[in-house]
Order: structure tokens, then C-alpha cells, then sequence
């Protein structure tokens, strides 16, 4: 969780990064490893972007809810200094879930996460809570959002972007009168009545909040979820529920497919999200790996590609993202791949439409994946 004072408002902000999902549908990348964890655009790990979105919003203390495979999100995350959090007012926190009087148990659903750490959260004595996932792919600053909340007298604000209307029924969906107040919200809805999607970042009034969380909790048929239970029972409440209007680029990368493509968005620079971006106000920060020079051979051909350091390409690539410490042998051929740290690539191996994980060893003159458009994992 993060407390925030907000430049624009005498109000104190508490916000709540919540990483502790499985991640399955990304196979053995998060087997031993939360998904917030997985490497992202050769530099970057997936949590690196809802805590930069923080730090560049004025946020000074930033916490991360953890709890499948948490052991390197929290060595990575340390005491925040790869985010300029570690300073003599800031305060980085992971924090999993502990045993108390009550017994001890997994986080239930994303708004039992919240209700397992209220003592924390009124320590802060907060104006609105903040709550964001942290496995998506977006560059923002909270503070428009934060200042529309309190502007708007709303108990909830929740971020929404429209989607194809073909895809809406994979998120919560909202309809909004004239004035962006929400008068419906339905969670994955097999008929969606909209396209305006729930980016699952929302704030709320910390008091009201509260009082929802501590009900649902004896609530024994809910799945203690925001989506499902806390949004709907504010909306049948007649609770005031406002819709902001996100204008950018964001991905749930929760898939192989849709991992693969947010890597290709950014090497193609097929998407409105510049990583390249030296401006203070909205760089993306992480880990700087103690790593040797990139080398790219007398052979090697390297095109609409991003390559880490300690990256050695002596062959043909065309289209890849590709990590540190990552190896391409001579007449070696990746097309359209992410490729993740101390992979090997061999000689004369060709590899197309791939995500080749860390350590993955790709042998001679073997063929992966060609002339498929399916994207698969190499582990």
C-alpha cells in the first residue's frame, strides 16, 4: 500500500498494489514466479509500471499485497529504491498475508486483500484509497484521476477505457449517464450492454470503503472480490460511482498471446506507449542489471528490435525483444520472439512467434514454431 499527499489537495491518500495472483495462463513463467515478477520489454518486469505510475504521481509510500511465489517479487522490490522510494519520507512495503488471532489464510479475492490489512490502512488515517493491479502495462500519472474523486464528491472512481466490443465480456463493464456517473456495472458479462471496461484501478473514500469491506466480510456466499461484490452492492446502495476516462495505452498482459503482443507493441512502436521517454514526469524506472556490453556480430543482422545488455547476437533477428545475458548463435534466425534472460539460441535454429524463457536452450539447427501464427512458450 502507498500513502500519498497529493501537490493539488490537503488530502492524504493511501493506494494498494495488489500482486498476488497465480498468473496460470502464463504457464511455466510464473510456476515459481509471481506475474508481476516476469520480465517485460527486455529491461523492464511487469511491476515496474504501477510503481513508477506512483513515484511519477507524487507518491512517497508505495506497499505490493503478495502472495503466490512472493520470494523474488520481494527481493526485487527491496526497499523501493529502483523507484526513488527509499528516501527519509518514503516508505516501499511488501506484505503478505499473516497469521493473527483470527486464524491465518490466503488473500480470498481483492477485496479481502484489503479488508486482511485494514489496521494498516487506518494507521494512515487516509482521506481515499487507491487500488491498483499490479501485473498490467500503462504509463499514467493518478492525480487527475484523484482530483476528479474528491471534484466530484464521488465514494468511488473507478479508471475505464472502451475496448472492442467483441472483447468487453473479459472485463467488468460499465454504463454511465451523461455526466460519466456509473448506473451499471456488470463483471465479465456474456452479453455486455457497453463497451466502457474497468482497468481495475479505482479510489475510494476511505470511510465508505470500510464500512463495505468489514460487511462483505461476513458475507459468507461473496467472493470478497471488488468486481463482484463490493462495486454492485455501492451501485444498489445508490452509492455515487464515477467513471474516468483513461486516454493511452494499457494491456493485461495475463496471457501468452497477449504477453507476446505488448513486447512486439513496443518493439514495432505499434503503440502509443514510448518507453524512450526521458521525461521525469513519466519514465518507467527499474533494476539496472550488472551486465556486460551488448555485442552484436560481424554476421549479426538486428532489426525493429530491442536488445538488453549482455545481450551477443551473431545471427539474424528481426522483430525480438530480447534480454540480458541472451545468447544468438551464428545463422542462428528469430522472427517476432521475446526472448528473457540467459536464453540460448544455436546455430542455425530458427524461431518464430515465441516467448523463449529465461534460461531456455534452443539446440542446433532446430526449427520452433515456424510458419505458425499461434504464439507458444520455449521453457
Amino acid at each position: 500500500m502507498c500513502l500519498v499527499y497529493n501537490r493539488d489537495m490537503d488530502k492524504k491518500i493511501v493506494a494498494m498494489i495488489l500482486a498476488g495472483g497465480k498468473g496460470t495462463r502464463l504457464q511455466n513463467l510464473t510456476k515459481k514466479n509471481a506475474k508481476p515478477a516476469v520480465s517485460f520489454a527486455a529491461k523492464y518486469r511487469i511491476i515496474d509500471f504501477p510503481i513508477s505510475n506512483c513515484a511519477n504521481s507524487g507518491i512517497n509510500t508505495v506497499g505490493v499485497l503478495v502472495q503466490y511465489e512472493s520470494t523474488e517479487l520481494e527481493s526485487y522490490i527491496g526497499n523501493g529504491d529502483k523507484w526513488g522510494l527509499n528516501g527519509v519520507r518514503c516508505l516501499m512495503n511488501t506484505i503478505a498475508p499473516r497469521q493473527t488471532e483470527e486464524g491465518a489464510s490466503w488473500y480470498k479475492g481483492t477485496a479481502d486483500a484489503i479488508t486482511q490489512n485494514i489496521d494498516f490502512i487506518d494507521k494512515q488515517n487516509p482521506d481515499a484509497v487507491v487500488i491498483l493491479s499490479g501485473d498490467h502495462i500503462y504509463k499514467t500519472t493518478y492525480n487527475k484521476m484523484i482530483s476528479l474523486h474528491f471534484n466530484s464528491k464521488a465514494d468511488a472512481t473507478i479508471s475505464v477505457l472502451e475496448v472492442e466490443p467483441k472483447e468487453a465480456s473479459r472485463f467488468g463493464i460499465m454504463e454511465v449517464d451523461k455526466q460519466d456517473r456509473i448506473i451499471d456495472f456488470q463483471e465479465k458479462p456474456k452479453q455486455p450492454k457497453s463497451n466502457l471496461a474497468s482497468m481495475g484501478v479505482y479510489v475510494f473514500t476511505w470511510s465508505t470503503l470500510k464500512k463495505y469491506l468489514l460487511s462483505d466480510k461476513k458475507k459468507e456466499n461473496s467472493d470478497h472480490d471488488f468486481g463482484n461484490d463490493i462495486i454492485p452492492t455501492m451501485l444498489k446502495d445508490n452509492k455515487k460511482l464515477v467513471a474516468y476516462r483513461f486516454k493511452g495505452y494499457w494491456r493485461d498482459v495475463g496471457t501468452l498471446a497477449s504477453l507476446h503482443a505488448a513486447n512486439m507493441d513496443i518493439c514495432l512502436n505499434r503503440a502509443p506507449l514510448n518507453l524512450y521517454d526521458w521525461d521525469p514526469n513519466t519514465r518507467i524506472f527499474t533494476e539496472d542489471t550488472p551486465s556486460l556490453p551488448q555485442f552484436i556480430g560481424k554476421q549479426g543482422h538486428i532489426i525493429n528490435s530491442i536488445a538488453n545488455q549482455g545481450a551477443i547476437i551473431l545471427g539474424n533477428v528481426n522483430a525480438c525483444v530480447i534480454s540480458n545475458e541472451v545468447f544468438i548463435d551464428k545463422k542462428a534466425q528469430c522472427d517476432h520472439c521475446v526472448i528473457m534472460a540467459g536464453a540460448v539460441i544455436e546455430s542455425g535454429a530458427i524461431v518464430h512467434n515465441a516467448i523463449v524463457g529465461p534460461n531456455a536452450h534452443i539446440k542446433k539447427n532446430e526449427k520452433v514454431n515456424v510458419d505458425s501464427n499461434a504464439v507458444i512458450l520455449v521453457s
